[in-house]
């Protein structure tokens, strides 16, 4: 199963605005989405350790 979380609309409104609330909505929404767990799992140590500073994620 492919996933979309690179482009993902919901992703980039957190980018732009974090505080709204499709981007809440989003970051909320990775604590189980079991397509950004399959997305995050595929990145090599590097990337996943920029995606945990910027977005704060420390599930996986």
């Amino acid at each position: 199963m492919a996933n979309n979380c690179e482009n993902c609309k919901l992703r980039a409104k957190y980018d732009k605005k974090p505080r709204s609330l499709a981007g809440r909505f989003w970051r909320w929404h990775i604590n189980f989405c079991p397509g950004w767990k399959g997305y995050f799992n595929g990145l090599s140590e590097d990337e996943k350790a920029q995606l945990r500073e910027k977005y704060h994620f420390t599930k996986y």
